[in-house]
């Protein structure tokens, strides 16, 4: 009994040392990928910025469409929430 029980100690520890490894892998996969990101939003928001900078008036009309398509999103969102809270009542 006691062999079985050593066998598994060294079985949990192998496969710990497995976990770990690959922990520190996907840790630096992630770092990695994080870095990429933030560049790539970074650039964008340049890109962003720089256009508004020549364009004021066209950047000012998109966003306010983009404030109409989400104040009517929300509303539509809020109405619907409540049509189905009536629903569950009547029940």
């Amino acid at each position: 009994m006691a062999k079985k029980q050593s066998n598994v100690a060294g079985v949990a520890e192998v496969v710990k040392e497995k976990v770990m490894t690959q922990m520190d892998k996907t840790q630096v996969l992630v770092e990695k990928e994080l870095a990429k990101a933030k560049k790539h939003l970074e650039d964008t928001y340049r890109t962003a910025e720089s256009f508004a900078k020549k364009n004021p008036e066209k950047a000012a009309a998109i966003v306010a469409g983009i404030g109409v398509a989400l104040g009517t999103a929300v509303a539509l969102l809020m109405k619907s929430g409540k049509s189905i809270a009536k629903k569950g009542k009547k029940k």
